[in-house]
């Protein structure tokens, strides 16, 4: 499985995205069944696909949405804590580095104005430096940035440029890889050989292991930020249903009123 791992992780991210429309539809199809259901399509199947770098993961990538954990709880989160889906105002969306599990889902919500960014991704709209947005201030009512912090070297900038462009009032869940029984994170900038940053980071190309303090960081850009754990309002069995990360916190930040 490490094999098939290392193999995937070589093809570049643009191709892995197109190869992954054809073979999507036939994962699904054989490994239909009752057990695990992705809330995302709401379809069962018989057990999810193995994921991960160093550490392989077991029965954690849903087959038609290749979803993972985060995905399925960042979707719970939103569709029964927010009014994300079903807000009667317009709402003004900035997603970097969509995701292909809500891509085309994002796009089809009619009270959205749905805008993607990335420097490489073939679904971004926008191809943009998240250090230097070419975007308004005050533009968006919600901004989307999962798993993209932990690759940015200057992260500070980064949340910074996030806070900018966010309205007051607006929203931002900006979920990362996260090590919460370290009080503080950890970075070395001189850690640049892709397999020594694998065995430290978790992935060649994460510059930092993110601890508690993410959340202070966060404060301190202007951020309220709520430490979200979603899964205390799921019942075991929902957690396993959904293969879920039980304790995941997911990080949402709101932008005050009155600035």
């Amino acid at each position: 499985m490490k094999m098939i791992s290392k193999a995937l992780n070589s093809i570049p991210r643009p191709i892995l995205i197109k190869l992954s429309y054809w073979v999507r539809p036939v994962l699904a199809l054989l490994l239909k069944g009752k057990k695990y259901t992705d809330p995302i399509d709401g379809k069962s199947y018989r057990k999810f696909l193995p994921y991960g770098y160093e550490r392989i993961r077991e029965n954690v990538l849903a087959p038609g949405t290749l979803s993972l954990e985060r995905h399925r709880l960042f979707w719970l989160y939103l569709k029964n804590e927010t009014n994300f889906f079903s807000s009667i105002k317009k709402i003004k969306l900035l997603h970097f580095a969509p995701e292909q599990a809500f891509y085309k889902r994002f796009k089809k919500i009619k009270h959205l104005e749905y805008i993607t960014t990335d420097l490489n991704s073939p679904l971004a709209d926008v191809k943009a430096d998240i250090c230097n947005l070419p975007f308004k201030d005050l533009e968006f009512d919600y901004i989307f940035c999962n798993h993209v912090l932990e690759h940015i070297p200057d992260d500070t900038k980064a949340m910074q440029e996030l806070y900018r462009v966010l309205a007051p009032g607006g929203i931002g869940i900006f979920q990362i890889p996260q090590d919460l029984s370290r009080k503080t994170t950890y970075e070395d900038n001189s850690i640049t050989d892709p397999k020594e940053r694998t065995k430290i980071f978790g992935q060649y190309d994460h510059v930092r292991i993110y601890g508690y303090d993410y959340f202070s960081k966060l404060r301190s850009i202007g951020f309220e930020v709520l430490a979200a754990d979603y899964t205390k309002k799921l019942s075991d069995k929902e957690i396993n249903k959904f293969r879920l990360a039980k304790g995941e916190i997911i990080p949402v930040c709101k932008k005050k009123l009155v600035q």
